[in-house]
């Protein structure tokens, strides 16, 4: 599955957004949507790879309600991210590379697995962590070789 979000996140290459991917799927394992950033695509801050696959899951579901759905996705999502994430009940969090300075799945908070919060999610971290940090470490040393 972290492979298939991967290949989602290199889309954003194209309008140079960050690659990171998100692909969601439903509880036999079929992918229902997928996203990724498109900040700079189109000049919104919340065009976040998860956000733009929990808006899409919501459309194709008809419902904003998405228990029993895995989200993957290539990084650890923000404290935004978290939340849409809780707010759409969704079950499961897989992600892949860490974020130290905006992560809210563990690195600087924990908003999914924080005893206050009202909806529990299961979280699985670091899976193929070496892959997705890696894509967006190319892409970090591109944009500085432009500036």
């Amino acid at each position: 599955m972290m492979q298939q979000a991967l290949l989602v996140a290199r889309n954003a290459l194209a309008s140079e957004d960050v690659p990171v991917g998100a692909i969601i799927f439903n509880k036999t394992g079929e992918v229902v949507a997928q996203g990724h950033n498109e900040r700079e695509l189109h000049k919104d801050p919340t065009a976040h790879a998860e956000i733009v696959a929990l808006r899409r899951a919501a459309q194709i579901n008809g419902s904003w309600r998405l228990e029993d759905h895995t989200l993957v996705v290539t990084l650890e999502p923000c404290a935004m991210c978290a939340g849409a994430i809780a707010q759409s009940r969704i079950s499961t969090v897989v992600f892949g590379a860490w974020d130290e300075k905006a992560g809210a799945v563990g690195s600087v908070w924990d908003l999914l697995r924080d005893p206050r919060s009202l909806f529990k999610v299961e979280v699985r971290s670091g899976v193929l962590a070496n892959e997705c940090s890696q894509l967006l470490k190319d892409f970090i040393q591109g944009v500085r070789k432009k500036d």
